[in-house]
């Protein structure tokens, strides 16, 4: 669009404003339409009734939102908007959009010719519908607003009304507009002080107050509110990471332990020495014993929980979570009796609004470090995007995946390839190199089988972690697969490594649902005979080898 062209756009609104007769025939036939097609509502129309100049600072979820929520304001009021220009293209769609109120504005860029245009609408006493977000945001939370409106609100010293629109993105798909319900809330005014010149701070400061009443009318209308406060219940080496990184994130943090004694002694020294000495608690994280922690009303919970561990956790937990608490897990392994994955597990017995998932190389001081990349698993991709975000703040590389079975499956089929390789290598590298290979491939063989993605294997959640874990020298896997290969008793493992072993608990868990699925598992069930003390380390070893000639043969 050329230059003359956008300019004759802004000089019609800075003249006119609307077009009162197309604006009175569209809100005649759209009103009635919205409210029985879209079930229209409108909360607190009476804050609008205001005269003067005015500034409505909303979210951005659809093209429908300034018909939205200029229908919510007086009928004497029509509504100008800010619109991307890219919308005003076609001449005969620009011409309809500028008569209904809508002015161009060139978003990611400082178009003082839009500013412009929304102060002299202001000045001249009419109404302008302001986006802080700067472009929709079709899903999940609300975004981070630019601080234009705080910068109109100063130089104009007009009123402003916190409004949130609901629905309005669930409406439109493809040319189809389907009937969902559309809601819109207004809130009080606020005012500032007139500021001819308003500093960038200033202007900052000021969108900083508006836009939590902005999100406060969003939460109100059933929005989806922002994450501010997590629990992170199991107080290891990985829960006292997570706690730490959520809080560099912008969350306050609760990091619940088993005792009060390991608590008050986190508090006393503000650093777990137990698990993770040198790491120092942010402030934000508070110390509780796990039974304090009032898990009502939290945004995130966390259970970094050893799967053997899980299904007490969750029965002690299961009926106090929200359900718009969302749930993170960090356990690696499956959940007995039944071989289920941890997401599977917790999903039928919590009310969670949604279930994330962590895979990746998850070594806890080279995450509080910021040096660690990891893979984030949930279906639900609003909770994806917003756990995302967080951990991005917090100086992780974090990668998405809608893949929660794979990540999952991944994770315990790493356990299960370090606790073999660890298991073997008393009797050569090549046995270990064989015993690693065939448990991995069985537990990949099973995954696809239960609707995980190849690729996951392939990426940062599979093949990533299980090369962390094999070279990790103090990893609690390896350990556990050494001392196993030098004939302990699986049950004395965990002592003489401080921690439980995951990889110990998934193996026979893993060989009996791939058994049961009929897939081929006799690397995995060799090896939980070995785990179970019905076979020495030289004759699971042996076995290994007879399976693999017999595949080559093959």
């Amino acid at each position: 669009m050329d230059s003359a062209r956008l300019q004759s756009y802004h000089q019609y609104t800075r003249r006119h404003g609307v077009n009162r007769i197309l604006y009175i025939l569209a809100r005649i036939f759209m009103t009635p339409f919205f409210l029985t097609y879209f079930r229209y509502t409108r909360t607190g129309r009476e804050h609008a009734r205001l005269r003067g100049g005015l500034i409505v600072a909303a979210n951005h979820r659809s093209f429908l939102d300034p018909f939205a929520i200029g229908g919510a304001l007086p009928w004497r009021r029509p509504m100008n908007y800010v619109a991307k220009v890219e919308l005003f293209e076609r001449r005969w769609r620009g011409w309809i959009l500028s008569r209904l109120g809508a002015f161009p504005i060139r978003r990611g860029e400082s178009d003082e010719d839009s500013v412009e245009t929304a102060r002299r609408l202001v000045e001249r006493g009419g109404a302008v519908c302001i986006f802080p977000e700067g472009t929709r945001i079709r899903s999940g939370s609300l975004a981070e607003p630019k601080r234009g409106v705080g910068r109109l609100a100063l130089q104009t010293g007009a009123p402003v009304i916190p409004a949130a629109v609901l629905g309005t993105e669930h409406v439109r798909r493809g040319w189809r507009i389907r009937p969902r319900r559309v809601k819109v809330r207004l809130g009080r005014a606020m005012t500032f002080p007139r500021a001819e010149d308003p500093s960038r701070g200033l202007a900052s400061t000021v969108t900083a107050r508006i836009w939590p009443n902005v999100e406060l009318q969003w939460e109100d209308l059933g929005g989806l509110p922002p994450m501010r406060r997590a629990a992170v219940i199991g107080a290891g080496s990985w829960g006292t990471a997570v706690a730490v990184l959520l809080a560099r994130g912008g969350l306050e943090v609760q990091l619940a332990t088993r005792s009060a004694a390991h608590a008050a002694e986190i508090e006393e020294a503000g650093e777990n020495r137990r698990y993770l000495e040198g790491v120092r608690l942010p402030d934000p994280v508070r110390v509780r014993q796990a039974s304090e922690v009032e898990l009502a009303g939290l945004d995130l919970i966390c259970l970094a929980i050893p799967s053997g561990s899980l299904p007490q956790a969750v029965g002690a937990i299961a009926d106090k979570v929200g359900s718009r608490s969302a749930m993170l897990l960090l356990t690696k392994g499956l959940i007995a009796p039944l071989g289920q994955l941890p997401a599977e597990y917790v999903g039928e017995r919590v009310r969670a609004r949604s279930i994330a998932c962590l895979g990746g190389p998850a070594h806890a001081r080279e995450a509080v470090s910021g040096s660690a990349a990891l893979v984030l698993g949930s279906a639900d991709a609003d909770l994806r995007e917003q756990l995302g975000v967080v951990f991005d703040r917090a100086g992780l590389v974090c990668e998405r995946s809608r893949d929660v079975v794979g990540v999952e499956m991944a994770g315990a089929a790493k356990n299960a390839a370090a606790l073999a390789a660890a298991a073997a290598e008393p009797h050569g590298l090549n046995a270990a190199g064989i015993a690693a290979a065939q448990v991995w491939r069985e537990c990949i063989e099973h995954a696809i089988g239960r609707g995980a993605d190849l690729s996951t294997f392939s990426g940062l959640a599979g093949v990533g972690d299980l090369t962390a874990t094999v070279m990790a020298p103090s990893g609690r896997n390896r350990r556990a697969g050494e001392l196993l290969g030098r004939g302990t008793p699986a049950a004395e493992i965990p002592a003489k490594i401080g921690q439980a072993s995951e990889g110990l608990d998934a193996v026979p868990l893993l060989a009996a649902a791939t058994s049961a699925a009929g897939g081929d598992a006799e690397a995995l069930s060799g090896l939980a005979a070995l785990i179970r003390g019905e076979i020495d380390a030289e004759a699971w070893v042996a076995g290994l080898r007879r399976v693999e000639r017999s595949r080559k043969a093959a």
